[in-house]
């Protein structure tokens, strides 16, 4: 099969699975604010497909979803999470592909670059935009995410490097990506 078709059909799966598991979180009563289920195939993607692929992948989870099931919800969430999402895949694709870095460094730089592209998004919708439903202080705003989101942060810090090692001994990943787990 050709790389390209590979990475579609990887990168399509992957969106899916950004669509479905918050889905299934919600329908069960569990906040997605608290285990931020859609990034958890985010930070896959830019660890598998790379940089660029791991922005769109994050791009197109937000916008899928929201047309699809309508979380989030267009105001405010939906540019906020567009950006913080790209975000995600770039960084750990870009910490991890091109900068050679462990899984573990690449996913709190993406997490850490993520919240930040929030962050700039809720400035400029409170001081450009005048949108009033954000805090003034879009520290207050990153400080509140990474309080909430903790328990996902954890759950993706514990559970995204055990499932590239079993990828990894399956041999789905490339061999290059198989030696930095």
């Amino acid at each position: 099969m050709k790389i390209k078709t590979k990475m579609m059909l990887n990168g399509s799966f992957l969106i899916s699975m950004g669509i479905v598991l918050p889905m299934g979180f919600h329908a069960v009563g569990i906040g997605g604010a608290i285990f931020l289920p859609m990034h958890i195939p985010v930070l896959i993607a830019g660890l598998m497909l790379g940089p660029c692929w791991g922005a769109l992948i994050g791009m197109l989870t937000v916008l899928l979803s929201t047309l699809l099931t309508g979380m989030p919800p267009v105001i405010p969430m939906l540019p906020i999470m567009f950006f913080e999402l790209g975000v995600y895949g770039f960084l750990t694709g870009f910490t991890f592909e091109k900068r050679g870095r462990n899984i573990w460094i690449s996913l709190l730089i993406a997490m850490l670059g993520g919240r930040m592209a929030a962050g700039m998004v809720v400035w400029v919708m409170v001081h450009i935009t005048g949108f009033g439903g954000l805090p003034v202080n879009p520290l207050i705003f990153v400080y509140g995410s990474i309080i909430k989101g903790l328990p996902g942060i954890i759950m993706q810090l514990m559970f995204i490097p055990l499932l590239f090692k079993f990828l990894a001994k399956a041999g789905v990943l490339e061999e290059k990506k198989k030696l930095v787990v």
